[in-house]
């Protein structure tokens, strides 16, 4: 049996509203990325108290931290972001995650991601010991203009850093908007170190992100080899169907919950328990 989670922030700013949302539709877990408008990473002590109390209210319990680390240029300065982690990491522990999402830092447009690989893989092992010493595990999320954007160099990175609470996060979506057919191309090489699925679609002519199934991330055939393989982890909703924004997407309950219903119909027509 699968388990659901998803990015609750795109519900709404209000933690309340994303609780009941979530709860309403019977997720146990949630992905938190944000509350209150504000980065999960930047409420105060009083902010994450209310957020745990309301989660704990409404029976849900954390899958992963959605933080921003990794998110700056890969010649910005470092050492404030490692710190970062670190307090990612506390509150991860904080909330009982078992993950924290990163990525692997953005590229200057017209630089060759490739020229940046030795510096990318220093920080990447540096923010895998502050993952080992914190027992959590970090998901690295391929992502849109960073380095490990395409399958090859996803894989590149998790291999090279050697760490074993260092894993992928698989995002069909972001590999459709930098041309690569997610199952097709990158799933054989990448399944390994598959740790937790994101689940948001896209069409390929346009980018658009559409709900799961509706556009060309070749989700059905990906959710087939997973169970084929025995997976047993996270799929998180991150639906990005009406907006993106500094904090990451936005959908709206009605949006969210169209793709929660899009998706568990698609686990429903191949026969696939779900929680």
């Amino acid at each position: 049996m699968w388990t659901l989670s998803g990015f609750a922030d795109e519900i709404g700013d209000d933690v309340a509203e994303q609780c009941r949302v979530a709860s309403g539709l019977g997720l146990r877990f949630v992905e938190v990325r944000s509350g209150w408008g504000v980065n999960i990473l930047d409420l105060d002590d009083a902010g994450l108290a209310e957020l745990k109390r309301l989660l704990d209210e409404h029976g849900l319990s954390v899958s992963s931290i959605g933080s921003p680390i990794g998110k700056i240029f890969v010649d910005e300065d470092f050492a404030p972001h490692l710190e970062r982690t670190r307090h990612a990491a506390e509150v991860a522990r904080f909330l009982g995650a078992p993950y924290v999402r990163i990525f692997s830092f953005f590229i200057r447009p017209g630089d060759d991601p490739d020229d940046h690989r030795d510096e990318v893989l220093r920080r990447m092992r540096a923010l895998a010991d502050v993952a080992e010493a914190a027992d959590v595990i970090l998901l690295h999320e391929n992502e849109k203009e960073i380095f490990g954007d395409i399958p090859r160099r996803c894989l590149d990175i998790v291999t090279a850093v050697g760490s074993p609470k260092l894993k992928l996060a698989w995002d069909p979506a972001n590999f459709v908007q930098v041309g690569v057919k997610p199952f097709t191309e990158g799933y054989a090489d990448l399944r390994p170190h598959l740790e937790y699925i994101q689940i948001k679609d896209a069409l390929s002519d346009s980018g658009t992100v559409v709900v799961a199934g509706a556009g060309d991330g070749e989700v059905a055939e990906t959710i087939r080899a997973l169970r084929a393989d025995g997976f047993d982890g996270f799929f998180s909703l991150e639906p990005h169907l009406a907006t993106q924004n500094a904090l990451g997407g936005f959908s709206g309950p009605e949006l969210w919950t169209q793709a929660w219903r899009a998706f568990t119909d698609l686990l429903t027509s191949e026969g696939i328990e779900f929680a």
